[in-house]
């Protein structure tokens, strides 16, 4: 497995990409700059991106300057100890700060190591992750992708995903995830890279920022 480190390995993965299925060379031309967007593996990573999921990017950098501000560099034990058990501090909603106490739990006992992760299959690595409660299949597939640089993972429950798959290609209707997952089964092994496209598609064609992590 060739993880995903740079802008090298990005073109990489495009090569591979429009050469199994040439359609993804005219929505690449249509998305432009494929970015890598790359965060480093961890504690903080994760928190990242449950902190940023289903708000806005304002309000996700808003919670995440108090809860730095709060901890410093964050590791679960700095977050452990500055967690008052609600998240109201933070300005987190109660499901999100519940998931983020139980992560920083796993993490600081050794239940959860987010790093070793990174060297299991995707599905295998996804299964440990959402067998805790809060972490549900999005984030753990975001988590392997922005942090871990995983190349072969596809969030097809990804409302944007979805359509931007359905305008570039040309279908009739927005596909449920089920179908997302085999379309996207042929841009194997370098699906992450694929989402990437599609993602930076859907932001030109709407002019908004929609990739899950900054």
């Amino acid at each position: 497995m060739h993880l995903i480190r740079n802008e090298d390995d990005i073109a990489a993965g495009l090569v591979a990409l429009f050469d199994r299925d040439p359609r993804l060379a005219a929505v690449a031309a249509v998305a432009g700059k494929v970015p890598l967007r790359l965060d480093q593996p961890g504690f903080a990573g994760l928190a990242h991106v449950i902190v940023s999921q289903m708000v806005s990017k304002a309000s996700a950098e808003a919670i995440w300057r108090r809860i730095v501000a709060a901890t410093g560099p964050l590791t679960a034990q700095a977050y452990l100890a500055a967690d008052d058990g609600t998240g109201r501090s933070f300005g987190l909603s109660r499901g999100k700060a519940d998931t983020l106490t139980r992560v920083a739990g796993a993490v600081a006992c050794g239940e959860l190591d987010l790093v070793a992760l990174l060297d299991m299959p995707a599905a295998e690595a996804v299964a440990r992750l959402v067998a805790i409660k809060g972490i549900g299949l999005w984030t753990a597939e975001v988590y392997l992708m922005f942090c871990g640089g995983h190349p072969d993972v596809f969030p097809a429950g990804d409302v944007a995903l979805r359509a931007a798959v359905a305008d570039a290609l040309g279908l009739d209707a927005r596909p449920e995830e089920r179908r997302l997952r085999e379309i996207a089964s042929d841009w194997s092994p370098w699906r992450s890279v694929a989402a990437r496209v599609f993602w930076a598609y859907y932001a030109a064609r709407l002019r908004r920022d929609v990739t899950p992590i900054a």
